[in-house]
């Protein structure tokens, strides 16, 4: 129907791009014009939570962007707008982007893990960057933050935290290692190193006789267009290759929004909402105060 961006040329460009009908400069302009049933909010994180709440309160369903905020307050601010946005009584419906969990390879690995025996003993997850010398990383980091929860299908309850500090590459930069205890009582490691020499996205997970490895094609990754492999006892027993699709399909970008309309016509509330992405954001909120511990 319409974009929107505070730049008239990139909303021009947008629009003409993605065939839109007409480009705005005021996000909420756009909004009263063109009375939207749902809305997509791509904004810098600064600013996620006060358009976001405004969206909500409006009764407008809307899938947000990660991180849906810097820290759990505004995460709360959010679950509140969206609670008082419908007449219902029910939360007006919306869903946070968390691609990983539309990642067609990773919905395959947590689809397998369903059908093994057991529950995973523990979980690795290395995400690693180029040249990424943000100051506060844990705004990418919240992917493998949130992955680990998905795949072991509960929360953490324990984290420790260890960061390399890398000072001569610019404030903030830093490798950064979590050792966690999930609710299940599986363990997990996750690596977050932003300045290293490839762009990769690797998981594993260990259970009794089983292991899986999996290559996450992010963003035409070293190992695009990803694969899973699952071992028993030792023994490859079937591996599944990634198809060679646009960037955007394999790392679950378009199955992510997809999702979220597909709910919304069929009247389902789409997932994850707020609610589960609130303990993602604690951690990374962790990250970002340079924390010891979370539990």
């Amino acid at each position: 129907m319409a974009c929107a961006d505070v730049d008239p040329g990139r909303a021009e460009s947008y629009r003409a791009a993605f065939s839109y009908q007409r480009a705005y400069t005021d996000a909420f302009a756009m909004i009263q014009a063109e009375r939207p049933d749902a809305v997509v909010l791509v904004v810098p994180v600064e600013r996620t939570c006060e358009m976001g709440a405004a969206i909500l309160e409006r009764g407008i369903p809307v899938l947000i962007e990660k991180p849906p905020g810097r820290t759990v307050a505004e995460v709360d601010r959010l679950i509140a707008a969206a609670a008082t946005g419908n007449r219902s009584g029910a939360p007006v419906p919306h869903q946070v982007a968390l691609n990983r969990r539309y990642a067609p390879l990773v919905r395959e690995l947590r689809r397998r893990l369903e059908t093994v025996p057991g529950p995973p003993q523990h979980l690795r997850y290395t995400m690693v960057r180029v040249d990424r010398r943000d100051p506060d990383f844990s705004v990418t980091a919240i992917h493998g933050i949130d992955a680990v929860r998905y795949l072991a299908g509960c929360d953490y309850t324990d984290v420790r935290f260890r960061y390399q500090e890398i000072p001569r590459l610019g404030p903030g930069v830093a490798n950064v290692f979590l050792d966690a205890v999930m609710a299940s009582g599986a363990t997990a490691h996750l690596s977050f190193c932003p300045v290293a020499g490839v762009l990769v996205e690797r998981a594993e997970v260990h259970l009794h006789d089983h292991t899986f490895f999996l290559e996450v094609p992010m963003w035409a990754a070293f190992d695009a267009p990803g694969r899973l492999q699952h071992l028993h006892r030792g023994t490859l027993v079937e591996e599944v290759h990634g198809q060679p699709s646009a960037p955007f399909e394999q790392g679950g970008f378009d199955a992510e929004l997809a999702a979220f309309l597909d709910d919304l016509q069929a009247n389902r509330f789409p997932a994850p909402d707020l609610r589960a992405a609130r303990q993602s954001v604690a951690v990374a909120e962790a990250i970002r105060a340079h924390a010891d511990r979370f539990a």
